[in-house]
């Protein structure tokens, strides 16, 4: 990727996107970041990369500056960056519930591209949907793609409405995963089992599941079916999930809350 890379906040996912960027063989010299923060600057300076306070001392030539700040801050932001909205650069950004029409109020009709990465990010398995508006080519979109491949998977809506149901499902998603892992856990307990034993077994069991689901070429239900035989163990516990109102049920509720609220959020 040739062209500057502005990265304007070092934070957690702002630091994911970097470290993975320079494992994929972005040269650190090219990447510029804004963070103010003291702890976050010499922690982000040891990486190689240029790490500056604020973006007055930034070359007028980046490529993509991509947006990695707190969705509270954002609107005080991005008027820094004006001096960048020349119709090459392109915007990218990462931060929930803002719309593409903020950008281009504050920074004209420029390429903006609109991002809902997970935090599985973290370790480079992230999902990431993304969303462009008609100023961005092509060009301008494989290379969006290219640095949020850097963490994980990529894929693109054509309608920004959409992400709000990205969201609600992968944004989101983690935390329901997290939830499955502790209830499973905890059941586990209850039926006996010691704390680090069943932990072991609901981490190890989501992992190895989530594993094969990505790798068969069955599609999930088939794969329930292949572990349920009729009148045994699986099948007994699957008679409570999927009741009327099962966990089938209780998804659809909590990612409808979920894509409700993403949208009351973004305005």
């Amino acid at each position: 990727m040739a062209g500057a890379i502005v990265l304007v906040g070092g934070g957690k996912m702002g630091s994911a996107m970097l470290a993975g960027w320079l494992k994929s063989g972005v040269d650190p010299t090219s990447i510029y970041v804004v963070e103010p923060l003291p702890e976050a600057v010499e922690r982000l300076a040891g990486l190689g990369v240029h790490v500056l306070v604020t973006p007055d001392e930034l070359p007028s030539t980046a490529e993509t500056v991509v947006f990695a700040v707190k969705p509270q801050v954002i609107k005080v932001v991005v008027p820094d960056y004006r001096f960048s909205a020349d119709g090459e650069t392109v915007f990218l950004s990462i931060a929930a519930g803002c719309k593409i029409s903020l950008f281009e109020e504050h920074l004209g009709k420029v390429p903006v591209v609109r991002a809902m990465p997970n935090t599985p990010a973290a370790i480079g398995l992230g999902m990431t949907v993304a969303c462009a508006n008609s100023a961005t080519g092509e060009d301008q979109k494989a290379r969006c793609q290219q640095l949020l491949e850097a963490v994980g998977e990529v894929d693109w809506v054509a309608e920004e409405s959409l992400i709000d149901p990205v969201t609600a499902v992968s944004g989101s998603g983690p935390a329901y995963v997290f939830l499955l892992i502790e209830a499973l856990a905890a059941a586990g307990e209850e039926a006996g089992l010691s704390p680090a034993l069943a932990l072991r077994l609901a981490l190890a069991t989501v992992r190895g599941a989530s594993e094969l689901a990505s790798r068969s070429e069955d599609a999930p239900d088939q794969l329930r079916a292949d572990v349920t035989s009729p009148g045994g163990t699986t099948a007994s516990a699957l008679e409570v999930l999927m009741a009327e109102d099962g966990l089938g049920h209780l998804m659809k509720r909590a990612v409808l809350a979920a894509s409700a609220r993403s949208k009351e959020l973004a305005g």
